[in-house]
């Protein structure tokens, strides 16, 4: 497939670029949430597979478990923020994938920085405030004081 542009469209995609420079970059960071999306739920896909012992529509007799749709959430990354997700599940409710841990809402990296941060003395109320800025989701007071947890334990 051959993609057709004319030369007023260039100019015109140049100029926007020119004007609001930072419009391309929000454009890449929404390219990479849904990228990574995929491939985080492609992977669970896969575990799910491995899980069942057979591929999508792959039938066996007798009495076996089998795919049950999926449910959406979201997983915030370091860097790239708040990302979509497809949880796939299984008939009997047995799956339990060990790609995004059930109950995880971000990953340990971001913990570890809250912790940090708290440690710096900003109280877990200003870290809910910069968070949507710093992690790319709000993360609520009530969410960091678990977080900081690990802290007390060690």
């Amino acid at each position: 497939m051959k993609l057709k542009i004319s030369v007023p469209e260039v100019v015109s995609i140049f100029k926007e670029i020119q004007e609001q420079p930072d419009k391309i970059y929000e454009m890449i960071r929404a390219d990479i949430r849904e990228t990574i999306g995929q491939y985080l739920s492609g992977l669970m896909d896969a575990e799910l597979t491995h899980f069942l012992g057979r591929k999508r529509y792959e039938r066996r007799q007798g009495d076996v478990n089998h795919r049950n749709g999926s449910y959406d959430r979201n997983f915030t990354l370091k860097g790239i923020g708040e990302v979509d997700i497809q949880i796939p599940r299984d008939r009997k409710g047995d799956f339990k994938t060990h790609v995004i841990p059930r109950g995880k809402r971000y990953e340990d990296t971001i913990r570890q920085d809250l912790c940090l941060m708290f440690l710096t003395g900003i109280s877990t109320r200003s870290l809910s405030m910069i968070s949507k800025k710093l992690v790319g989701r709000k993360i609520s007071a009530g969410e960091v004081s678990p977080a900081l947890a690990g802290l007390i334990k060690n």
